[in-house]
This record gives C-alpha cells, sequence and structure tokens, in this order.
C-alpha cells in the first residue's frame, strides 16, 4: 500500500472499533493516533501539553479541547505517511478544528469509516468484557475466558468485569455518545467521504466490508 490515507474510524464504544483499527494499521501501514495514547504518552514524557493535560486529569476534570487539539497537531506534524484516528474528533468542533490543522499541513481527509451496532448488541457485548484487576490482561467471557475462572493466566491476579461495563452505565455512554459524537456522521457524509459498515457481522466480515470499501485506495 503506497498511497498516505488519512482515515477516521468512528463508533459508539464497544462497536468494535478497535478490532478494525488494528487490522487498518496492519494492512494499510497506518500511524495509529489514539487520544488516550497520546494523553499517556505526553504525560509520561512531561512535555508542556503533557503537563498542561496532568493538570487537569490530576483535578479530576476533563482535558479540554485545545490541549487535545494541541496533542494531535504534533501527531500529524510528526506523522510519516499515512495515519488512522480513532477517538478524534469526538465532537463538531474537533472536527472543524481537524479540518484546520490538515489544511495547513496541505493534507485532506480521505475516508471516515462509521462502524454501526445495534445499541443492544454492544451492551451484551461489553457485559461479558472481563480485566485482570492486577496486570490488566484482557478477557472475554465467551471468546477468551481465563483457563481458570476468575483467575488471571498471566500473573494469577483476579479477573472481573470492568465497573464501567455494567449494563447501566454502558447504556449512559451510549447515549453521550449519540448527543455528542454522533452528528459528526451528518458531517463526514455531506463532505462525501463517510461511508457505513455493519458492526453487528462477526468482526472479520465487518473488515471485508471495509477493504472492499476502500478498494484500491491504498496503491
Amino acid at each position: 500500500m503506497k498511497r498516505n490515507l488519512k482515515i477516521i474510524l468512528l463508533g459508539a464504544p464497544g462497536a468494535g472499533k478497535g478490532t478494525q483499527a488494528e487490522l487498518l494499521v496492519e494492512d494499510f501501514g497506518l500511524a495509529h493516533l489514539s487520544t488516550g495514547n497520546l494523553l499517556r504518552e505526553a504525560v509520561a514524557a512531561e512535555t508542556p501539553l503533557g503537563k498542561e493535560a496532568a493538570s487537569y486529569m490530576d483535578a479530576g476534570k476533563l482535558v479540554p479541547d485545545q490541549v487535545i487539539t494541541g496533542l494531535v497537531e504534533e501527531f500529524l506534524r510528526n506523522a510519516k505517511g499515512g495515519c488512522l484516528l480513532d477517538g478524534f474528533p469526538r465532537t463538531l468542533p474537533q472536527a472543524r478544528a481537524l479540518d484546520q490543522m490538515l489544511a495547513k499541513l496541505g493534507e485532506k481527509l480521505d475516508y471516515v469509516v462509521e462502524v454501526r451496532t445495534d445499541p443492544e448488541l454492544i451492551v451484551s457485548r461489553l457485559a461479558q468484557r472481563l480485566v485482570c484487576t492486577s496486570c490488566g490482561a484482557p478477557y472475554h467471557a465467551q471468546s477468551k475466558p481465563p483457563r481458570q475462572e476468575g483467575k488471571c493466566d498471566g500473573c494469577g491476579g483476579k479477573v472481573e468485569r470492568r465497573a464501567d461495563d455494567a449494563p447501566e452505565t454502558i447504556r449512559r455512554r451510549l447515549a453521550e455518545y449519540q448527543e455528542k459524537t454522533a452528528p459528526l456522521v451528518a458531517y463526514y457524509r455531506e463532505k462525501g467521504i463517510l461511508f457505513t459498515v455493519d458492526g453487528n457481522l462477526a468482526r472479520a466480515e465487518t473488515y471485508q466490508q471495509i477493504k472492499s470499501k476502500l478498494g484500491d485506495a491504498g496503491e
């Protein structure tokens, strides 16, 4: 794959974006922009923006848009080749800020991929996620259970469902997504760069939909 694609991956929490992101990054040779990772790396490196972000995080406050967009702009300036934006933008103001950043760099978005998944399927999927409370190793009650129930294969720590994967919590997160992030679908559809794939399918089938839509875009 030769072309330097710029792709956004959209979808509600639990829609299955993680697997699709991994496959896209590998197949298309993309740098993966995850805002969570950007924040953690900047805080650990104690960059100016990292220190500013840490001051909000330490106070239990949300990191404001100007800090997030600053980190994203640094990433885009340093990224060589194509990139996949996962978790950014989350709001229309962030989307407009991204347009301005890319324009300054002489770049533009190529595609926005929306992974659309039934909300009740998301609730069911996430309610089965498990995690080791000691080392953070991920498990799944059906597809990847620990060898010994409730015990981590690696460190022997306690494996349980994350508190934020309780059904009522998931539904609140989905409602927040619909309010703040779903309007991006219309924004990018109007630009003619958005397509939607079925996240209700098995993950490999969803990815085949994405690849068929992209076609030879990376050549």
